[in-house]
């Protein structure tokens, strides 16, 4: 009997000793979770600073204050970039997690690191591979109504001045000139705003030599090199 307890005592001992081992993954796993959490806790209590407690969301309101702290202006294209980082749906919205996917991407948990992650948020933006999809965005994300197709031709203006202006600054002031003038139009949709874009990496401007009006342009491009042929004769 004492041999048996003896031998049970042992076996006992050896269980309860046992060390639980974890492999470096596991703890690096472990690590990883708790500082990406602390992260995202981080960036909830930004969205929080700005927040509209009432409707849960940073409105125009909160977007202008969180400008002021960044001390870039409301009307800053790269706030646009901003919004399209986050794939913002409602223009002068954010929602808390379209603002977790942003800040998260932009690695910045704190106002002061979003203000110097903005110029390489712009360099990102203005990448060949990417831009076409943020000047598409940016059409969308000015879409305000319900079953909006379409945008005044005041505000295309001002949007192409602010999204396109920078890169294409001939072609979007003749066409800026254009728009004001002309009476056919008094909104522009997706596919024209688009084919604006096409045509600013198209066509040679300003002799227009290579522009085809039997290929699939928008009308209005069409009226639009007519207009500037005789205003080049």
């Amino acid at each position: 009997m004492r041999r048996s307890a003896s031998a049970s005592k042992k076996t006992g001992q050896t269980n309860s000793t046992n060390p639980i081992s974890y492999s470096p993954s596991d703890l690096f796993r472990t690590a990883s979770s708790k500082a990406s959490s602390k992260e995202m806790e981080r960036i909830d209590n930004q969205f929080y600073l700005y927040a509209n407690m009432s409707s849960g969301m940073i409105d125009p309101e909160g977007i202008e204050t969180l400008c002021s702290d960044m001390e870039v202006d409301h009307t800053d294209v790269r706030i646009l970039m901003l919004a399209w980082k986050m794939k913002a749906e409602k223009q002068g919205y954010f929602t808390l997690e379209e603002w977790r996917r942003g800040l998260k991407a932009l690695r910045a948990d704190t106002v002061s690191k979003l203000k110097k992650a903005l110029p390489e948020l712009e360099k990102e933006v203005r990448r060949p591979s990417n831009f076409e999809d943020f000047y598409s965005y940016s059409f969308c994300y000015c879409l305000t109504e319900e079953k909006q197709k379409s945008i005044d031709t005041e505000s295309i203006c001002q949007l192409l001045d602010l999204v396109l202006g920078s890169q294409f600054r001939a072609q979007v002031d003749y066409f800026i000139e254009y728009l004001k003038i002309q009476s056919d139009y008094k909104v522009i949709n997706l596919d024209q705003w688009m084919g604006f874009f096409r045509f600013c990496n198209e066509i040679n401007f300003p002799d227009l030599s290579n522009y085809n009006p039997d290929l699939a342009w928008p009308l209005i491009l069409d009226i639009f090199v007519e207009w500037m042929q005789a205003k080049q004769s």
